[in-house]
């Protein structure tokens, strides 16, 4: 389990940032094996993107909603992003395809969303919490004092407020 950063942390990030939501509605729960095969496919896609550090994927967050489970993820860019929506050698788009006939056979059984957010400005604050959102998928920052008021980390942009937390204490 990951350790507790004290303090107060924000992130600091230069370049692209894009926001990804995605998750599935589960509408017909007593049926498992029309979910579940949608259900586990995104845990393939997350660890297919973490061990390929070009393909532009910085980090997620696993989230459970009112109708199922979605992910938040960060990209460096949303041209990365849709590249490996659309790559037909990764585990997206063959996914993707499976979710579509099954859709056909049941509709409305399972439903997907996704929402993508091209970032200019971002502003997080994080207190005593484990390595998580923003910090955790692009770098973690201590919040100076300059920057101590969420109005002032916005202001700012990129959120270039604080030195960089030592690599163990950001784990």
């Amino acid at each position: 389990m990951s350790k507790i950063i004290p303090g107060r942390i924000t992130h600091r990030h230069d370049g692209e940032l894009v926001v990804f939501h995605i998750g599935m509605q589960i509408n017909r729960w007593w049926r498992p094996d029309l979910w579940l095969p949608v259900f586990t496919a995104m845990p393939r896609m997350l660890r297919e993107l973490s061990r390929d550090a070009d393909s532009g994927f910085l980090g997620y967050e696993l989230l459970l909603g009112r109708g199922g489970p979605y992910v938040v993820q960060y990209w460096s860019s949303i041209d990365k992003l849709y590249a490996y929506a659309a790559a037909p050698a990764q585990e997206h788009r063959p996914a993707w395809t499976r979710f579509n006939q099954m859709a056909r056979k049941a509709p409305g059984a399972v439903g997907i969303w996704h929402e993508t957010f091209l970032v200019d400005r971002a502003e997080s604050v994080y207190v005593s919490t484990r390595p998580m959102g923003l910090p955790k998928a692009t770098r973690a920052v201590e919040v100076g004092r300059r920057h101590d008021r969420a109005r002032d980390r916005f202001a700012d942009g990129r959120t270039r407020a604080g030195s960089a937390l030592s690599e163990t204490a950001a784990r």
